[in-house]
């Protein structure tokens, strides 16, 4: 019973870590246009690098869902992937909302090296 309460807990957090990203994320590109201090929704290296926080957020859902996933691996993701969205942020603000290709091959790699954590961490407790 608390395993089942444990994991019900985990699938929550992750749930509303996602949802909190998603709106932070929708509130850096609410404005069109372009020019100094405005944000470009449709940028692509911003585009790019919020799909792979999104494909990364559901590859731990679905760990924590099927149980590959232990409450403290879980907690290291969600912590890498929170700083990754930091990270991300901080550039944009920088640059009117977008990212330099510097900025993205730094998230790149980073998101590369979590996805690596993903799925040792859901192939190791078998």
């Amino acid at each position: 019973m608390p395993n089942k309460i444990t994991n019900s807990l985990l699938v929550l957090a992750v749930g509303g870590l996602m949802f909190a990203g998603s709106a932070a994320a929708q509130t850096a590109t609410t404005t069109s246009g372009a020019g100094p201090g405005v944000v470009d929704p449709g940028h692509p290296r911003v585009n790019e690098v919020n799909q792979r926080e999104e494909n990364q957020q559901k590859r731990i859902a679905n760990g924590i869902n099927n149980g590959s996933l232990n409450p403290h691996e879980t907690a290291n993701l969600e912590k890498r992937e929170a700083s990754v969205q930091k990270q991300k942020q901080n550039g944009m603000a920088k640059h009117n909302g977008h990212l330099t290709k510097a900025e993205q091959r730094q998230l790149n790699r980073r998101e590369n090296r979590i996805s690596h954590s993903i799925y040792k961490d859901k192939h190791n407790n078998k």
